[in-house]
């Protein structure tokens, strides 16, 4: 299979370099995401068999006084992408996120569940959902949430930085989530491929870790693994506010996901066990 990765430094990226060593990774110097022409006349050259979007832009709470930006790369980009790709009839991966719901109440989303974005970011995730279906062409549009990996800065990082440094840190207790490991959505993302390639229906689905938990007790988990003495005390959302809205449910569900390609979802537990291992040995 050869696939083309747009993005290189960012978590998933890195997760699929490791498996995926002959593919061709694309950097923003090689396709730069607010130009999403540029994109889909890389694309468009390509010999590739199967197309994986990992760029984003994924600072949320930027996003918020910068929302036309943030839309130009995940909104505009991967409808470009995803028209090129439909155009040679490869399949089109494409991850979004738990933001395009309004996390209200306390069930998991189903993939056909209503969105209604929060924040700017997930607005501009959700018009990129919108440009990939509309493109016509075999897609898979892969909605996750919380990822954390050895890479780049994540959850994971911050919270053994800190716990390293102070005795008592306080995290949000009241938003409720499921961790998700890089390296499993890079997994996931190499399976559908090879799945969507062989005429396996695709369409939007959701995948995350297991079990659900807050964010506070994802921390306290993260502090008895990694030896560190650092006590987690809770807060409420409204005790942290951020420019960005977040929502308080997160729980995503992700049956129709293991149905149709056979991934159950990943422990991330044995996730960050893994990161951990990476990140401290």
């Amino acid at each position: 299979m050869r696939v083309l990765v747009f993005g290189k430094s960012g978590q998933v990226a890195q997760e699929l370099a490791r498996r995926l060593p002959q593919a061709r990774f694309l950097g923003r110097a090689d396709a730069d995401l607010s130009d999403p022409a540029a994109c889909a006349a890389v694309l468009a050259a390509s010999a590739a068999d199967a197309v994986i979007n990992a760029a984003a832009w994924t600072a949320v709470d930027k996003a918020e006084a910068e929302e036309a930006a943030a839309t130009l790369v995940n909104g505009a980009a991967p409808t470009a992408m995803a028209r090129a790709a439909a155009a040679k009839r490869i399949p089109f991966l494409h991850i979004s996120t738990d933001y395009v719901f309004d996390g209200q109440g306390d069930r998991p989303f189903s993939p056909d569940h209503p969105t209604k974005p929060l924040n700017a970011y997930g607005r501009s995730k959700l018009v990129g959902e919108e440009g990939v279906r509309a493109a016509g062409g075999p897609h898979l549009i892969l909605r996750t949430s919380w990822v954390v990996s050895a890479h780049g800065a994540n959850f994971v990082k911050t919270m053994l930085r800190l716990g390293r440094e102070r005795e008592t840190l306080t995290v949000v207790a009241d938003q409720i989530g499921g961790p998700t490991p890089a390296a499993a959505i890079a997994d996931a993302l190499i399976a559908a491929a090879r799945a969507l390639r062989d005429g396996v229906q695709g369409g939007t689905h959701h995948f995350a870790g297991t079990p659900d938990t807050s964010w506070a007790d994802f921390a306290r988990e993260i502090m008895r693994q990694a030896g560190l003495g650092c006590r987690i005390q809770d807060i409420p959302t409204s005790a942290y506010p951020t420019p960005a809205q977040r929502p308080l449910n997160s729980r995503l569900d992700c049956r129709d996901f293991e149905t149709a390609f056979g991934i159950q979802r990943p422990d991330w537990r044995r996730g960050l066990s893994d990161i951990l291992k990476e990140l401290i040995l």
